[in-house]
């Protein structure tokens, strides 16, 4: 029977007429086999979990003590997860539930962690007859949210698919443009040779500071706010944000907006791509792009609050 507390449904079925799984406002259709495993009053259950990070790594795990395998992925015992209770209602409020574990897993670092890699993955919540894998039921789908860590264990909030209705959309009415360099509102192509270099580190001067070769025929700030593709060393395949790109006598100075999680060697080398100040002013010079620029340059700024009547004009909508 349900074992309503506050709304919330706890566990898996009614056992009379129609097998169902009730989890907040949501009725879910429970196979036939796992549904005579419920009634049978003793259970072997088990919470699995399958990960698909944005680099597209497939992870599973589990709960139970020994790996479970279906789908073609192996939910493997050794991340040492466990679960919360599943937190449900009937609104449009973001479900939650964490899963908590330690880092002893080999596919679970806390490099990877600090570096990105499990940000925003896609998460498959199962509860799974652990005695005969084939009777389970997917209980939700999600994403990772935050995730508190520690040197030797985390915890990871699996937030349900509701947490996309609180994502600001739409365009925002500002005087700098509102599009991401290089995406299809905005137009430039980025790959063209003006927009892109390829460079490789000569010194490393800070943890996120660097000197480059390859980038002496481009203009000093010419990658300022731009992004930068590491293609070798322990970066490999991660991007980073550049904040400052200098020259001095020829030699490219590049500093990039945070220090990445694996530390850089003089042997790494890079693509990177010009950057923009979303200001018109650089979209025309630079970009000869005005014809798309998204921003609205002649709304009225903060210092048309502080206007106040004068018998001496000023009436014109001029800067004061």
């Amino acid at each position: 029977r349900p074992d309503r507390r506050g709304g919330r449904c706890r566990v898996l079925g009614t056992g009379l007429g129609r097998p169902v799984a009730r989890l907040g406002a949501e009725v879910k259709a429970l196979p036939p086999a796992l549904q005579s495993h419920l009634d049978e009053g003793t259970t072997t259950l088990a919470w699995c979990w399958r990960i698909v990070r944005a680099d597209g790594v497939t992870l599973g795990f589990t709960d139970h003590d020994r790996t479970l395998t279906f789908d073609g992925t192996d939910f493997e015992p050794e991340s040492g997860f466990a679960a919360s209770e599943v937190r449900s209602g009937s609104d449009l409020s973001v479900d939650a539930q964490d899963a908590q574990g330690v880092l002893s897993s080999d596919r679970i670092t806390e490099t990877d962690i600090l570096d990105g890699r499990w940000d925003n993955a896609a998460v498959e919540v199962w509860r799974v007859n652990w005695a005969a894998t084939s009777q389970r039921l997917l209980m939700r789908r999600g994403a990772i949210g935050q995730i508190r860590r520690g040197r030797l264990a985390f915890v990871a909030e699996v937030r349900s698919l509701a947490h996309v209705l609180g994502q600001t959309v739409g365009r925002t009415f500002q005087a700098t443009c509102d599009a991401a360099l290089g995406d299809a509102r905005c137009g430039v192509n980025l790959e063209a040779s003006p927009f892109k270099g390829t460079g490789a580190i000569i010194d490393v001067l800070r943890d996120r500071a660097f000197t480059a070769s390859g980038l002496g025929g481009f203009t000093s700030g010419w990658f300022t706010f731009g992004t930068l593709d590491w293609t070798s060393g322990a970066n490999a395949g991660r991007r980073a944000e550049v904040l400052a790109h200098d020259l001095v006598d020829g030699v490219a100075i590049l500093t990039l907006l945070e220090a990445p999680v694996r530390a850089i060697a003089g042997t790494d080398t890079f693509t990177i791509h010009a950057g923009c100040d979303k200001r018109i002013t650089t979209c025309g010079t630079k970009f000869a792009n005005v014809a798309n620029f998204r921003g609205f340059p002649n709304i009225p700024g903060q210092d048309a609050v502080l206007r106040y009547a004068t018998t001496d004009g000023g009436h014109e909508g001029a800067v004061l």
